[in-house]
């Protein structure tokens, strides 16, 4: 027990900066939303129509995110954990090298890019490949690949450590009883590697319902995520008890999610 309570100390600097702009807000967040002392606010997120479509658009965007995020990341972790040392050494820092860059500045990069005069639509004019415009911004086209882009990083990371993490002398031995690479990847790294999937797919979802500022610049207020109406409640309305009702219930639906991928996990981790 003292041995515990001597741990306990070097951690309270990070504990008490854990309470003051983690918890804190929330408990105040929380307190906004029932400062009338009812559920009303709570009761008008989650019965009517308007308010209902958001919460499932956000879901439908953050579940898409995910599935394109899951395809494009898994080949390209795999890729990087089995290539030689010098392409592995490229392929990382070609993922991680959006991450040093600010979120803000990459959205408004792809706005450039993806304009009805951006690069991608003149490009396509100019070889003849189309002859209008392509509408890929401030629709749901143009979220999803800003969101893709932002959030891939975080799925291709835990299945890379997946895969460097496989015992080499499964593969061996597969290969030395005759087992051609496709029935290697289905009968030994994908089942061994679920765990980096699942941990890549729940921080990519959790990450997606709570995106802000992707959805509110290439979405152009015609794709509504739940951030960007909490932030329309604050900003344009001043109506900060919904606002914070809202909050708590996305919160709520972002622990009950993660709380049931921990369990799933967990269950997989057993067998």
């Amino acid at each position: 027990m003292s041995g515990q309570i001597r741990g306990f100390w070097p951690a309270l600097p990070a504990l008490i900066l854990l309470f003051l702009f983690f918890l804190f807000p929330v408990v105040r967040m929380l307190g906004f939303s029932i400062e009338a002392g009812t559920l009303d606010w709570y009761a008008k997120a989650l019965s009517e129509g308007l308010y209902l479509q958001v919460f499932w658009n956000t879901f439908e965007i953050a579940l898409l995110v995910t599935a394109i995020c899951l395809l494009l990341g898994y080949p390209l972790g795999f890729l990087i954990a089995t290539t030689t040392p010098g392409w592995a050494t490229l392929g990382f820092i070609f993922v991680l090298l959006p991450l040093w860059t600010s979120v803000l500045v990459r959205t408004y990069a792809w706005m450039v890019l993806l304009g009805r005069n951006g690069v991608f639509n003149r490009w396509l004019i100019e070889t003849g490949v189309i002859s209008d415009p392509l509408p890929l911004l401030h629709n749901f086209n143009g979220v999803l690949i800003g969101m893709v882009h932002v959030l891939l990083p975080y799925m291709v990371l835990p299945i890379y450590g997946a895969v460097r993490r496989l015992d080499p002398a499964l593969v061996a031995a597969a290969e030395g009883l005759g087992a051609s690479n496709w029935r290697i990847f289905w009968r030994i790294y994908l089942p061994l590697t679920l765990p980096g999937i699942f941990a890549g797919a729940v921080i990519v979802f959790v990450l997606s319902l709570g995106f802000y500022i992707t959805p509110a610049l290439l979405g152009g207020g015609k794709v509504m995520m739940v951030a960007v109406m909490i932030e329309q409640e604050v900003r344009q309305t001043l109506n900060w008890p919904f606002a914070a009702a809202l909050s708590a219930v996305l919160l709520a639906l972002t622990l009950g999610v993660y709380s049931v991928a921990q369990s799933f996990t967990g269950r997989e981790a057993q067998r």
